[in-house]
Formats: C-alpha cells, structure tokens, sequence
C-alpha cells in the first residue's frame, strides 16, 4: 500500500478543530500512541529514510499492537512511501525478536492524536510529546498507483483549512533527535562559556 501523506506545523488545535467543524469534517476518535523504533543490523534507517517500529495504541474503545515497516519517501513534495503493517498480540516479544536478530531500539515517540474523517481523506492533529502542534492528512492507495493527483489533492485541502505554510516532511523520531541534537549543543556551549568566565574572573 501507498501511504500519500503531508504534514505541517500549526498554530493551535483549538483554531483548527473549529475550521475543521466548519469543513464539515467528522471526528472519528483520540487515541494515545506510543512508537517504539528500531534500526537495522545492516543498513542505517537514517541513511535509507526507512523505518521500523512497534505501535501500541489506546483509545476508550480498544487498544491494539501493531509492527510497521516505512519505506523511503518517493517524492521531494511530502511524505508519501510504501507502509506494510500487521496486527500482532504482543509488543515485548516482538521486540525480543528483532533485538535477537540484530536491530536495535533506539527511541519512543510518544503521542495523542485525534482522528477527523472528510470524504476520502484521514486528517490527525498530532499533539506530539516535546514538539509543536502539527497536523496530518493522507490518502491510502494501492500499490503503483499513480499517487500526485491524491498529493495535489491533499495539498488543496490543506489550503482549504488556512495551511499554506510550515510543511514538514521530517518524521516524529528524525523532529526529536535534531531537537536533542541542538540542546546537547546548547548546554555544550554553556558550559564553555562558563568556564571563559570563570577563568577572566579567577
């Protein structure tokens, strides 16, 4: 399956619910989830812009366990790639497997989305723990279907909602390191600045 996807920062969930409910968009559910995601013995993810995680998800109604494989993005517009995912029962002995194979776990995206539903595409807002609000639209597609007019598409509706900036086709997790990156850098750089200090005063 092609997963036709674009993302964008937002002001506020509160002003995009409203224009949401004003575009006759239906609210589906809210469901907490939590990604836990591995990179491969063989091949760096980062590198290859794949992805690999476990996905446990709650809501009032159920709570299931899903593993997801991402491909490569396909295009320099949006975040549209091959997804495969399958249900599975337990998320500690899948993550057993892949470890004894080889991957590794190397972080969990923790968030609470809410789904809205307008005629054949699925809209979230993302509130992603640590990051800013964003929200999310997508189209499902069978494989090698031709995916731009679903991308042209998504990007009207964007428009349509008051989003012509502050597109983002980096992921959750790649959003989160570049953030630890550049507080790792600030507190590097703090503490250098205090040692100058230290050393003109004494």
């Amino acid at each position: 399956m092609i997963e036709v996807e674009v993302k964008a920062k937002i002001r506020s969930f509160d002003e995009m619910r409203k224009r949401l409910d004003e575009t006759n968009a239906v609210k589906v559910k809210t469901e907490h989830q939590e990604d836990r995601y591995f990179n491969s013995p063989v091949r760096d993810f980062a590198q290859t812009d794949e992805a690999l995680r476990i996905r446990q998800t709650k809501s009032d109604e159920k709570h299931n366990l899903f593993i997801t494989y991402k491909g490569p993005k396909i295009d320099a517009k949006s975040k549209t790639r091959e997804e495969v995912e399958m249900e599975i029962e337990d998320a500690d002995k899948a993550s057993k497997i892949f470890e004894n194979l080889g991957f590794k776990e190397v972080r969990t995206v923790v968030k609470d989305r809410e789904y809205y539903k307008y005629e054949n595409y699925e809209i979230s807002l993302d509130n992603v723990h640590g990051l800013d609000p964003y929200m999310e639209i997508e189209i499902s597609l069978e494989d090698n279907s031709d995916y731009s007019k679903a991308q042209e598409s998504i990007f009207k509706l964007f428009e349509k909602l008051g989003i012509t900036d502050g597109f983002e086709r980096t992921s959750y997790l790649e959003l989160l390191e570049e953030l630890d990156n550049w507080i790792s850098i600030a507190e590097n750089y703090k503490k250098v600045y205090k040692t100058k200090i230290h050393n003109l005063l004494y």
